[in-house]
């Protein structure tokens, strides 16, 4: 008889496989183990169609994986824990641990209320390879800057992925229909988007551990190239890992042990790994950074906030600006729920700094989009465009989308691809504002604004901002 029967609590950790939290509940229990993973709305409010699509077909996947024991309940994680706790008759309960800072709280809150029935909650390991909080400077402080964090977290003892727990005995308890999270999630759509699409993506990538693994093998076949292939968004030159990794279908020391070696695309690859772990400890140190600027001199940045810049927004949204490497970006984060990196910062620029709005407004467009949408990534990826964020890009680095699109996607491959109208336009006419204006390109959108002219307007606000900011000090 066990000593103890356990409950799992999937959350950011939808796998078997090198799941430490998970294996420690198996041994526990001698292989009794309840496995849950709870719809709380809270979390779900934030995510859009695409994202909880896949999250459904991840657990879909995982319930297979569990022998369709997968146990899905609705509600306060708390109360729902503990009413599980009591209905098998469980003592423990095991999850990943969760370094965000809603994330953090909720824990803290799920331990003392059921420490208050004789339960017991453990949170182990974290989906990072290092969890944020551990690397600090020499004098014990958080860095503030990638190139100080980047160094001591390649230091760090990396542990190696384990296999998956054997012989376990996955128990029934109540459970709901993953209807429910679809439902949920379609009655939280934010006002502010008003008429935009929300359909699911069309074109989403396949869900789940295998799938996860099946891509990472993909992608340690031409890894070796990504130091270069990375920026060219016509080609397949990323890892398209990051949807897993955001759900933990796969974690990241499983994908750095398929990857290691001194080859400089296997190098770079590691570091932008580490531009991930980088975020994740920015949010833990300074939680406010979701929503605050962390520069003060851009806190009073002027943006626009009036109903032609809510019209403005939408036109970006649907990817109808006139700017062919933005529009296929915006196009490409409809159809796949996904954007090529290098177009995200593109992308981001033109929001902020040629059409002046808040880059709040495109970082809650993404989260609501992408099927990756991770906040801290998010979060802080647009700030580092938007200049306002720790170890950031400076504001007046203002990415010109023409040059972008000459530099990155020569021969328009890219932009003609999710730009049907542009479709039959030869580089480098289609890669210029309007589709180059040519008959070809008759039914592409004019040009939305003059982007010389709107840098200027964003420069003329930044030094205005700093000025301000000079004289509040």
């Amino acid at each position: 008889m066990a000593a103890h029967r356990t409950i799992f609590w999937f959350r950011r950790d939808l796998r078997l496989a090198d799941n430490r939290a998970l294996l420690e509940a198996a041994r526990r229990a001698d292989g009794d183990v309840t496995a849950v993973f709870i719809i709380d709305d809270v979390f779900a409010a934030p995510a859009g169609s695409t994202r909880v699509a896949f999250l459904r077909r991840t657990l879909e996947s995982l319930s297979e994986s569990l022998g369709g024991r997968l146990n899905v309940l609705v509600g306060d994680p708390a109360t729902a824990l503990a009413r599980v706790a009591r209905e098998v008759g469980a003592d423990r309960v095991f999850a990943t641990g969760d370094y965000a800072p809603r994330g953090r709280q909720r824990d803290e809150r799920v331990r003392e209320h059921l420490a208050a029935s004789g339960v017991v909650v453990e949170y182990i390991d974290s989906p990072y390879v290092v969890a944020p909080g551990t690397v600090v400077t020499k004098s014990g402080t958080p860095c503030r800057v990638f190139a100080a964090f980047r160094r001591s977290w390649e230091n760090e003892p990396r542990a190696r992925p384990i296999a998956p727990p054997d012989g376990v005995t996955w128990r029934a308890a109540e459970s709901v229909s993953l209807d429910e999270l679809t439902r949920r999630a379609a009655a939280s759509r934010p006002w502010f988007f008003g008429d935009l699409p929300d359909a699911p993506a069309p074109a989403m990538p396949d869900a789940g551990e295998r799938a996860a693994q099946d891509q990472l093998t993909r992608f340690a076949s031409h890894v070796d190239a990504y130091d270069e292939a990375r920026n060219l968004p016509g080609l397949d030159g990323t890892s398209r890992l990051s949807p897993h990794l955001r759900f933990g279908s796969v974690h990241p020391r499983q994908v750095l042990a398929a990857v290691e070696g001194g080859s400089a695309g296997r190098v770079t690859f590691l570091s932008e790994i580490c531009w991930r772990e980088f975020y994740a400890d920015v949010m833990f140190h300074r939680p406010q950074s979701v929503s605050q600027v962390l520069q003060p001199s851009l806190e009073h940045l002027r943006v626009d906030l009036d109903d032609r810049a809510v019209a403005r927004f939408a036109t970006w949204a649907r990817g109808e600006t006139g700017y062919p490497l933005v529009d296929a970006g915006m196009r490409q984060l409809l159809e796949e729920g996904w954007m090529h990196n290098r177009v995200r910062m593109v992308c981001a620029s033109f929001l902020v700094k040629h059409l002046h709005l808040d880059w709040r407004w495109g970082a809650r467009w993404f989260m609501w989009r992408l099927v990756d949408g991770d906040v801290a990534s998010n979060q802080h990826g647009w700030q580092w465009t938007a200049g306002t964020g720790t170890d950031a890009a400076p504001f007046h680095r203002v990415f010109n989308p023409t040059l972008q699109a000459q530099r990155f996607d020569p021969n328009g491959v890219y932009v003609r691809r999710y730009v049907p109208e542009l479709a039959a336009v030869a580089a480098p006419q289609c890669l210029l504002p309007g589709g180059g204006g040519g008959l070809l390109s008759a039914a592409y959108a004019a040009p939305m604004l003059d982007a010389a002219a709107e840098r200027d307007e964003a420069l003329a606000r930044f030094a205005e901002a700093r000025e301000l900011a000079r004289t509040l000090s």
